[in-house]
């Protein structure tokens, strides 16, 4: 079995990071969250270079699309890459200009960008609804996780075809975990150049083999999380799969959180350095979809098609 990339997937990437790195950053994300506002510039930037039709793409799919997820969280985009990019293609739904927001009508509460969305899906039971925005249907949240919230209620909403709400929340779970990932793999790359860069008692930082341990852990929880997600894109996100990489994955955003956080100390926890713009976005990502607990129990479901406890 073949890991590296292809070359396909190299190419795009590559093309990807250029953009990126000229429409995205820690500086446009501080301007933007200053505002508490979309990037709608970055989102016409990868419209106009096709990275939002990677999905069904000839020598591109779900995989594929799944790593522009990835990288668009790395690089702090302010945008909704899974919806645009995983959910609505999966659902065969066009993929309007704008934020296009997910809910679960069991669990409600505000959503990322839900102030300025232009759609909303909610799964239901078996089914989809999808419904066009208004900007009276949104009331603002405050928020301190990096992202705008809003509480949406829509007034009218399209059902969808049966089977759409299990297709709908096995790809939000892989966006999900894609975004995550991106994100946790910046806060552990930042950290870990923090500990070679720091010095204490004449010897870095990163000397100390009880913190190398702990960065070793992390990385190995990383790892598998980057693992899961990329299975679970491949095999078109089953219900088993992708509940298994949402599971390990928001496990891991829990415990890498925490760690960066103690290893980076007191300066990691001003404004001032970056650390915060990743973490502080993973926590909102962290209660999507009824959080751990939810993904555990799915994963329960799909496995033995029982309900869990």
């Amino acid at each position: 079995m073949d890991f590296e990339p292809s070359d396909t997937q190299r190419a795009l990437l590559d093309a990807l990071g250029t953009l990126l790195s000229r429409h995205a950053g820690t500086q446009r994300c501080r301007e933007l969250a200053a505002r508490g506002a979309y990037d709608h510039q970055l989102e016409s930037e990868l419209r106009a270079a096709g990275f939002l039709d990677v999905f069904a793409a000839a020598g591109a799919g779900p995989l594929e699309a799944t790593l522009v997820v990835e990288r668009i969280g790395a690089e702090l985009g302010a945008l909704t890459p899974a919806p645009h990019l995983l959910v609505l293609p999966a659902l065969g739904l066009p993929v309007p200009e704008g934020p296009v927001v997910l809910a679960d009508h069991e669990r409600s509460g505000p959503v990322r960008y839900g102030g300025e969305a232009r759609q909303i899906l909610t799964a239901g039971t078996d089914r989809c609804t999808a419904a066009e925005l208004r900007p009276d249907d949104a009331e603002p949240v405050p928020s301190a996780y990096g992202h705008p919230l809003a509480r949406v209620v829509p007034r009218r909403a399209q059902e969808l075809a049966p089977g759409t709400a299990g297709t709908m929340v096995n790809w939000w779970r892989v966006g999900l975990c894609a975004e995550a990932l991106g994100m946790m793999q910046r806060a552990f790359d930042l950290t870990v150049a923090y500990t070679k860069d720091r010095t204490v008692f004449g010897r870095a930082l990163g000397s100390l083999q009880a913190l190398q341990h702990r960065l070793a852990e992390s990385s190995v929880l990383l790892e598998g999380a980057r693992w899961l997600t990329y299975e679970a894109a491949f095999r078109g996100a089953t219900a088993e799969s992708s509940a298994v990489a949402a599971a390990h994955t928001m496990a891991a955003l829990h415990r890498l959180t925490r760690e960066t956080h103690q290893i980076t100390g007191a300066v990691g926890l001003t404004r001032e350095h970056d650390l915060h713009l990743w973490t502080l976005r993973l926590q909102a990502l962290r209660a999507e979809l009824g959080g751990l607990r939810a993904h555990r129990r799915a994963v329960v479901t799909s496995r033995w098609g029982v309900a869990a406890a």
